[in-house]
């Protein structure tokens, strides 16, 4: 409540998951089908044995996206794995789309037309029916409204809260990847706005590009933990770095952690750029955005199952909360992690 003498209190003073627990508190869960609120990726309600998940995402044109360097294309594709991948990390599997889109007078119907192909090329490959459409005008450029629904039955829903200490810290694919790759679009942006005449300098770097432009969901993983009868204890989308997951996990588990520089995943491209541009790689994959892989925990039984399915990597262990969460280094030093959080206006990721 703001009375009449107090002293303002700016947003930006905030992290962005601490202002979510902040505003949160006006809401309480009032239905007894709601399982699961905003603690988590994704918002699930139960009628019986079924479950539906629903996950949303915004994005906002120069705070999320920057169009003189990201084909809208891309975007379309884009904007829906992000959003996809926080229903993946509820162990749920998209099925509906509503998408609604505000666009101020500088974008033709052609432009909509190819963002929105963009879009229904990834609907089609995850088998997503597109469900509803809205069009507002803006006044400042382009933002994206992305709500998917999906379905899980209820002793499948995975949340982030019940990993439990000696379980082993897994993630897919690789990280830090797609932050470098808009690290690279940045530069290459520079040097355009300084000399336009320039030709951007891509070459050698086509794997870090296409996971900035183009990101792929890992439904596929969802699917060969089932088959192989694998149901994570905890899991999370990496959207703003490892240790930021890592710290969502461990705080909703009451867990602490331990993660090894040496197992974290990070692509021989990815690395060889950071060094390039004088990066530590393992700070990237730490506090890095964008990857869009799924962190989990399994039981140490899972160990044996878990490395039949492909590009999957045990980095680490949970370990009793007192512990703390800490990242051995290469030189067996014990560093703590810390999230790098940031409000909206100051991210792009």
């Amino acid at each position: 409540m703001i009375t009449e003498n107090a002293v303002r209190e700016e947003i930006a003073s905030q992290g962005k998951n601490a202002l979510i627990q902040r505003l949160k508190e006006f809401f309480k869960l009032e239905n007894t089908t709601s399982v699961s609120g905003v603690e988590n990726d994704a918002a699930v309600y139960c009628h019986n044995d079924e479950c539906e998940v629903l996950a949303s995402q915004l994005f906002v044109e120069h705070v999320n996206f920057d169009l003189s360097y990201f084909p809208l294309k891309h975007l379309g594709y884009k904007v829906i794995v992000a959003t996809v991948s926080d229903l993946l990390a509820m162990n749920a599997l998209p099925t509906h789309l509503r998408l609604n889109l505000a666009v101020s007078n500088r974008f033709s119907v052609d432009a909509l037309e190819e963002f929105v192909s963009g879009a229904a090329i990834c609907c089609k490959r995850l088998g997503i029916d597109l469900v509803g459409l809205d069009i507002t005008s803006s006044v400042m450029g382009f933002a994206i409204s992305v709500t998917l629904s999906g379905s899980v039955k209820k002793e499948n829903v995975v949340t982030r809260a019940n990993a439990k200490e000696n379980e082993l810290i897994c993630v897919t694919g690789d990280l830090a990847s797609a932050y470098t790759g808009l690290l690279i679009l940045e530069r290459e942006k520079k040097v355009f706005q300084v000399n336009p005449h320039e030709q951007p300098d891509l070459a050698g770097y086509d794997y870090v590009l296409e996971r900035q432009l183009k990101p792929e969901a890992r439904i596929e993983t969802i699917r060969d933990l089932a088959q192989q009868g694998i149901l994570p204890t905890s899991m999370i989308n990496v959207k703003d770095g490892i240790a930021s997951a890592l710290l969502h996990i461990c705080n909703a588990s009451k867990t602490g952690c331990q993660i090894f520089e040496e197992k974290l995943p990070i692509d021989t491209v990815t690395f060889n750029t950071l060094k390039e541009l004088k990066i530590v790689a393992t700070t990237v994959a730490l506090s890095g955005g964008e990857d869009y892989e799924l962190l989990f925990t399994v039981k140490q039984d899972d160990y044996e199952k878990i490395k039949k399915i492909p590009e999957i990597s045990v980095i680490g262990y949970i370990t009793p909360q007192s512990s703390g969460c800490h990242l051995i280094s290469n030189d067996n030093r014990q560093i703590e992690l810390r999230a790098q959080e940031f409000y909206a206006e100051n991210a792009n990721s």
